[in-house]
């Protein structure tokens, strides 16, 4: 197999599940069927989170024992499990539970090892550059995926029609995954025997003391927002008599267009103030959804800023969590990153759930934006001060 085939092959694998991510963004919607709030919502989330932590902590233990493509492709399926227990369920119960348990361990799998598996195909002067390709490939998946929904909900199918459909293409991402297996181990740029991927305690004790400690908390900042104002615009929307797709789709395509540009961008001299530039455009798309009210132009100009800010910065930082990381602990460096953004990803809506019932949407987003202003005074703290090794990252 060609190298960009199999590379095509690889994203397109990524592409197919992270639909599952996406419609997370619906799980308001599809428990409003059987009478959930927004709060049944966050705590199902947070079941998500416990399963995706144990499932990323462990990531490399199951990768060492089994091997990484064949624990991605058991991964795909237990998320296509997942979505059909969803589809399936009329109430919260152990089908809802069951379903939030298989859902995070199998995202978990398929988000923490593809940047593991990526490392072993490229050198580290290309880790921005395919860090940004993958990032494409799972933002228009899960981009997409509530568009998906959007349409089968206009031709008079349910939501419940779109996990089934995600399901199988979840199912034929894990076949893929599984047939990659021999040819990413004969084309590995890395010569010799993988390095081991467990991570330990004593390990993420290195990982805090070392300069990649920075992108590990900041991604969780970053992931808390983008939940904060992904996993429930469907509510935002709703409130305001717009239409969720619009935004999804703005978003989606301002994420890949920008990404695909960033392929060819290194992070230039200082990565860190590219990163925090980003971001404090993040944590303005925020404020001005605050103000936009029911206004689609205004709507869709936070989508399009949003999708800068986040969507551009993510690929950099995480090229930043590799660069920054100890040699012989890049995969547990990864992994750790992971792990630091599923707590945002998934804990985060357990308290966006919470405050929307109790408190409103806009309280939501006041805490969205000051969480945004704060990652991007750390990255804008880190560009001024002590700069990391910037030899891989030279344009």
């Amino acid at each position: 197999m060609s190298r960009p085939i199999l590379f095509t092959l690889f994203y397109l694998a990524v592409f197919l599940q992270a639909g599952a991510y996406g419609l997370t963004f619906m799980l308001p919607r599809l428990f409003d069927a059987f009478g959930a709030n927004e709060k049944v919502v966050g705590v199902m989330l947070f079941v998500t989170t416990i399963s995706t932590l144990i499932a990323v902590y462990y990531s490399g233990h199951l990768a060492d024992r089994f091997g990484r493509l064949r624990t991605l492709g058991g991964a795909c399926f237990a998320i296509a499990v997942a979505l059909a227990f969803y589809g399936m369920a009329q109430g919260v119960g152990v089908l809802l539970i069951s379903a939030s348990i298989l859902l995070g361990a199998g995202w978990g799998l398929t988000y923490a090892l593809p940047p593991v598996v990526l490392t072993r195909l490229i050198s580290a002067q290309d880790r921005v550059r395919y860090f940004a390709i993958l990032s494409v490939a799972v933002m228009t998946g899960f981009g997409l995926s509530p568009v998906l929904a959007s349409i089968l909900e206009d031709a008079g199918l349910t939501i419940a029609d779109a996990f089934y459909i995600t399901a199988a293409l979840c199912a034929l991402a894990g076949l893929i995954f599984f047939t990659l297996t021999t040819p990413i181990r004969q084309l590995s740029a890395a010569k010799g025997p993988e390095a081991r991927s467990n991570l330990s305690l004593s390990a993420i004790a290195n990982i805090m003391r070392s300069p990649a400690r920075l992108p590990v908390i900041m991604v969780c900042l970053g992931a808390s927002v983008f939940a904060g104002m992904n996993n429930f615009q469907t509510v935002f929307a709703d409130e305001r008599g717009l239409a969720y797709a619009d935004y999804f789709l703005t978003y989606t395509i301002t994420v890949v267009l920008f990404r695909v540009a960033l392929a060819r961008f290194k992070g230039g001299r200082n990565p860190y103030g590219t990163i925090a530039a980003l971001q404090y455009i993040m944590c303005g798309s925020v404020v001005l959804f605050l103000f936009s009210g029911a206004n689609v132009p205004l709507y869709l100009l936070v989508a399009f800023l949003f999708g800068i800010g986040y969507g551009v910065s993510y690929p950099i930082l995480a090229a930043m969590a590799a660069n920054d990381a100890n040699e012989d602990l890049l995969p547990q460096t990864l992994q750790f990153f992971a792990l630091t953004y599923f707590i945002g990803i998934f804990g985060f809506p357990l308290i966006a759930g919470w405050l929307i019932v109790e408190a409103g949407s806009a309280t939501l987003l006041i805490v969205s934006a000051v969480l945004a202003g704060i990652e991007a005074t750390m990255a804008f703290n880190r560009s001024v001060g002590k700069r990391p090794s910037l030899a891989d990252l030279r344009q």
